[in-house]
């Protein structure tokens, strides 16, 4: 076995080098930014804050002007999504919550089309970004740094950039299969030991619970399992305690997953790749998760090209996904990321584990949601798409649409048929309108 013993003299080279390019945010931003910089931060967990603030702080002062800033899943109103630094700050996502939404819509930040798979090689080949600015762990003895609860796109912007810059957390888990930074490829670092954004868990409410039960009945011992975030994944969550030798790769690694973790419902041992193991793309949710992550060998963060593949998604029989929307209409196309032409997110990985899962012998895709919007005051199923209405999952992919009131197999259904099992899980006080709706067209067969 090839020995982990590091000699005194190599590191206290590596604890050199590591002296010598400590610096602040601001000293960074000094010696390493340069007007029309492209920079590039991995999803969630990887944003810095305090460089974001201290490159606006430069822009204000005159010193830097035209920066243009990438990221995913953004965790907070950024500088380059504040009204002040339109045109001089220009922030791009790639995944939107919040903020990001709000200065979309505001026309003062841009998005990128796309599926999460494809972001890796939109960064290499497009985009191409000059500066890589990450959050990560503390220096390992061997000089290494671990992106953490990223695997992501991380690789990718370690590809292209020619400046990277790091904030050191020693709150940041060390994942040992995410990306893996050498001191001696770093240009500046800082230290700001934050305590994680911690999510709050998601209120299981009578909807979410029905919806989950339904979803949970479909579920056979030995399946693995993909689950998005919120209150019906958690309730599916909840409801798959009894269950044996599951299996998780997925996306988003989420707190419903170390319960099932923890009480034995899941231990890969079916999963023919990576076996044994749980494979996550980023995590995001409470501590408990990120000490589950750190230092754990059986938990792997590795790169979106390769998670949310669907040629590897398929590998997995009875593969279950489980995703939500904001809007169906008969022929089954799913709207995800948009309310008319409003921005609300992006397209994610949903597509792609829908197309994964019907492709797995035995998978299962589902699409859950809430039957009803504004205060039950509107039906989600409807005739046709909001105009403007992005469609996440294509009508040719999806395959169950599952409400509180039950779940619509669509997957191999006509039209007509397709639109009687959405009728059928419509909310009761929409379903004369919906039923009028499809004879006015011509539907029901």
């Amino acid at each position: 076995m090839e020995s982990t013993h590091v000699s005194p003299r190599n590191l206290e080279s590596l604890q050199a080098l590591y002296a010598e390019k400590k610096t602040t945010p601001d000293e960074a931003v000094r010696r390493y930014l340069r007007s029309g910089a492209v920079c590039g931060t991995d999803i969630a967990l990887s944003h810095s804050p305090r460089f974001y603030e201290a490159a606006a702080q430069a822009i204000q002062r005159g010193e830097l002007d035209n920066i243009t800033q990438h990221c995913l899943l953004d965790t907070a109103a950024f500088p380059f999504y504040r009204p002040e630094f339109a045109g001089k700050y220009h922030g791009v996502s790639w995944f939107s919550q919040g903020p990001a939404r709000k200065a979309i819509n505001a026309g003062i930040a841009d998005v990128m089309p796309g599926y999460y798979r494809d972001m890796p090689g939109l960064f290499r080949e497009y985009v191409k970004p000059d500066v890589m600015v990450a959050a990560v762990s503390p220096m390992d003895k061997h000089g290494y740094f671990s992106t953490g609860c990223d695997g992501s796109v991380s690789a990718a912007l370690l590809s292209t950039a020619k400046i990277i810059l790091l904030e050191v957390n020693k709150h940041m888990p060390r994942a040992l299969s995410a990306p893996q930074i050498h001191i001696s490829q770093v240009s500046a670092l800082w230290e700001h030991d934050e305590p994680l954004l911690c999510l709050p868990a998601a209120k299981i409410d009578e909807t979410s619970s029905k919806i989950g039960g339904f979803i949970a009945e479909e579920i056979p011992d030995g399946a693995t399992l993909q689950l998005g975030i919120g209150a019906v994944p958690d309730a599916v969550g909840m409801a798959l305690k009894d269950k044996r030798r599951l299996g998780i790769h997925t996306e988003m690694f989420t707190d419903s997953m170390i319960t099932l973790l923890e009480c034995g419902a899941v231990d890969n041992s079916c999963k023919p790749v990576h076996t044994g193991k749980t494979v996550a793309a980023f995590a995001l949710g409470s501590q408990k998760m990120y000490d589950f992550i750190d230092d754990n060998p059986m938990m792997e963060m590795l790169p979106v090209d390769y998670v949310n593949n669907p040629a590897v998604i398929c590998q997995h029989p009875n593969f279950i996904s489980i995703n939500a929307a904001l809007e169906v209409d008969f022929y089954g196309q799913v709207c995800a990321e948009s309310i008319g032409t409003k921005h609300v997110s992006g397209t994610g990985g949903q597509s792609d584990y829908v197309r994964g899962a019907v492709q797995s012998k035995g998978g299962k895709s589902f699409i859950a949601f809430s039957s009803t919007g504004k205060d039950g005051t509107v039906s989600r199923i409807l005739p046709t798409l909001t105009p403007g209405a992005q469609v996440s999952t294509s009508k040719n992919d999806v395959d169950h649409i599952v409400t509180e009131y039950g779940v619509a197999k669509l997957r191999g259904k006509t039209l007509s048929q397709r639109t009687k099992a959405l009728i059928a899980i419509a909310h009761p006080k929409f379903r004369d309108e919906l039923t009028f709706a499809a004879k006015k067209q011509n539907i029901l067969i």
